[in-house]
């Protein structure tokens, strides 16, 4: 249920809509607890709405996501706030009062669908959802099938002199500029923090040219392109020229288990990448894919995945550091060290993924309260700490499996959090 009242009282506050706090929450109220859900995005979803497919069973995320909307929609005691950023929280274990930030969507409540009208918008903004590929409207719906259903205005759209004539030719009157942040309080016994993860920004990384060329891309790029409510509706292609690739090159480890960069290995970038060869290939059979690795980690029962990858000709994998990729006349040069032999490889190749890895959001944006943090920013759970759940990736680098076994967890200790006060 969503709500716009200025105070509340819960008897857990979960910070973070995506699949580990949507996951915690559900969990929480269905079992019978007040609940509410504070995202800073317009949206619930987090990063897995925004992949194309997910492990373990390689199905796009809109099925799960989904029926998750549906469960909070029926659910009176679950509270979601979007636009919404916790800036202060009082108290201790079992009384907290959280002061949380609330942005205005900018659009009534009681708006109809802009669809249609929305495509004949005049402002055209960079679109983070898709990773900085392609514009988005200024007045848009996040994706599909997100939730809230309802538009939202981008607030960088707010003063443009053309966009604030279009809105005036608003169908229904439902857009609102002027509307105004509000405050909104909430006291709670219990707060699961989970903010999720970032990927290693890599603009650090010189040595492998991002940002230097189009067509060298990070791993959450190549999802969005594979994803058919992406940027080119799920046909991977050359940023540079919108042509299909006919080779293409993974950088495993890029900043990660290095100590100038991530010193921690993320645990999933391996599979992601081999899952991506798979997206290569289903487009073009005929395709020649590298991944450059210095060991490949495909923990528990997903190692059959990779020991059928390996047996595709297509897919040739190279035991070896990238030191570095160079741009040349014939194309991408990917230059790699062999880590047994010493020995050095060159391959040229029409597209770089780069394989980043999970940094924690709490890396940058620590929780507005003494919890005891890692030194790569990961949350530390103590005594002291008792009432403020770590969940998910900002606890560890986890995959979705990972993280709903996790988040379960947090909703037990909120159960019982609950019992004691």
């Amino acid at each position: 249920m969503l709500k716009s009242d200025r105070s509340l009282k819960a008897e857990l506050l979960v910070v973070g809509g995506g699949i580990a706090g949507i996951t915690t929450a559900i969990e929480a109220a269905e079992a019978g607890l007040e609940v509410a859900i504070v995202e800073r995005e317009a949206c619930l979803g987090g990063r897995v709405a925004r992949f194309h497919q997910y492990f373990p069973k390689l199905c796009p995320p809109t099925c799960g996501l989904e029926i998750n909307f549906r469960r909070i929609r029926e659910n009176p005691s679950l509270h979601v706030y979007t636009l919404a950023k916790v800036e202060k929280i009082e108290g201790h274990e079992g009384n907290y009062k959280v002061f949380v930030r609330v942005k205005p969507r900018f659009v009534q409540p009681w708006s109809q669908d802009y669809s249609e009208w929305a495509k004949g918008c005049p402002i055209e903004l960079d679109d983070p959802f898709n990773y900085g590929i392609g514009k988005r409207k200024a007045l848009y719906r996040p994706y599909e099938s997100a939730y809230p259903t309802q538009f939202v205005v981008d607030e960088r759209a707010i003063e443009i002199p053309e966009f604030r004539d279009w809105v005036k030719m608003c169908p229904d009157g439902g857009i609102d500029l002027e509307m105004k942040p509000y405050t909104l309080s909430i006291e709670t016994p219990s707060i699961a923090w989970a903010t999720g993860w970032q990927p290693y920004n890599a603009n650090n990384l010189d040595l492998l040219s991002y940002g230097k060329h189009p067509d060298i891309i990070t791993n959450v790029m190549m999802e969005r392109l594979a994803a058919g409510n992406g940027p080119t509706e799920g046909k991977i292609l050359k940023l540079s020229d919108n042509t299909e690739p006919k080779s293409v090159a993974f950088v495993q480890c890029a900043g990660s288990r290095d100590e100038k960069h991530l010193p921690f290995c993320s645990g999933v970038c391996c599979l992601a990448s081999l899952k991506q060869a798979t997206y290569l290939l289903e487009q073009n059979p005929e395709i020649e894919v590298h991944i450059f690795y210095i060991d490949v980690r495909t923990p528990g029962r997903l190692e059959d995945f990779y020991q059928a990858r390996q047996e595709i000709e297509k897919i040739k994998l190279h035991r070896g550091k990238v030191a570095k990729v160079e741009i040349t006349p014939q194309g991408l040069q990917v230059i790699a060290e062999n880590t047994l032999t010493g020995e050095l490889q060159k391959v040229i190749v029409d597209l770089v993924v780069l394989a980043t890895g999970m940094q924690p959001s709490t890396k940058e944006e620590p929780p507005p309260l003494e919890i005891p943090q890692d030194e790569n920013g990961f949350l530390i759970q103590t005594d002291d700490a008792a009432g403020i759940y770590g969940v998910g990736t900002c606890v560890r680098p986890l995959d979705v499996a990972g993280t709903l076994q996790d988040a379960t967890g947090a909703a037990i200790k909120a159960l019982l959090m609950a019992r004691r006060v």
